[in-house]
């Protein structure tokens, strides 16, 4: 049972992965997270203030199942999967977060210096998150999907816009983390 509370190699997580993608593209269906919250707000009444949320939610109610499963397995990893043990980063990226400021680096997966009720609450806090809110929410738009369904779903289904999505994230994320994250914590 040990092996359980160890992080699931490559070979028995990414076929999984897979698995999961051709039952989805069998049944015509597809994957990614922000189609969910798009049912979410449509199932709130969201259409009675913008046309993007008018659209027959109870046709998508299978993939709120993807929003119960990522909340049931998170529980479930956390309560019962883990070790509690610091989280595997180089030391170059802890070396580089100290010199940031963030003083628990590993050792949580969120840290303090943002999400902590005390950094939340100041001007640079509410400027990240509100921010950085717009930003994804913008961003996931204008790609016409979030990270996860541009490299699960249009990756494997060989589409050429979600493969230009997947490189900008990743250039974006670069340009965050050399750039930004320096500039505002530096």
């Amino acid at each position: 049972m040990d092996f359980l509370l160890q992080p699931w190699p490559w070979y028995v997580s990414g076929p999984l992965i897979a698995s999961v993608m051709f039952v989805l593209v069998y049944f015509g269906k597809t994957f990614g997270m922000s189609s969910n919250l798009r049912t979410l707000c449509a199932l709130g009444g969201a259409g009675r203030y913008s046309d993007f949320f008018r659209f027959d939610w109870k046709a998508q109610r299978w993939n709120l199942m993807v929003v119960l499963g990522a909340v049931l397995g998170g529980y479930i990893s956390v309560r019962f999967l883990s070790t509690g043990a610091p989280i595997a980063l180089s030391p170059e990226t802890i070396y580089d977060l100290k010199m940031l400021g963030f003083t628990n680096a590993g050792n949580t997966l969120l840290p303090a210096e943002i999400y902590g009720w005390d950094a939340v609450f100041t001007l640079k806090g509410m400027g990240i998150l509100i921010g950085g809110g717009f930003l994804v929410g913008f961003g996931t738009r204008y790609a016409g999907g979030c990270t996860s369904g541009h490299a699960i779903t249009g990756l494997s289904n060989l589409q050429l816009p979600s493969l230009i999505a997947v490189v900008g994230f990743f250039i974006g994320g670069l340009l965050m983390t050399h750039l930004l994250l320096p500039l505002i914590f530096g």
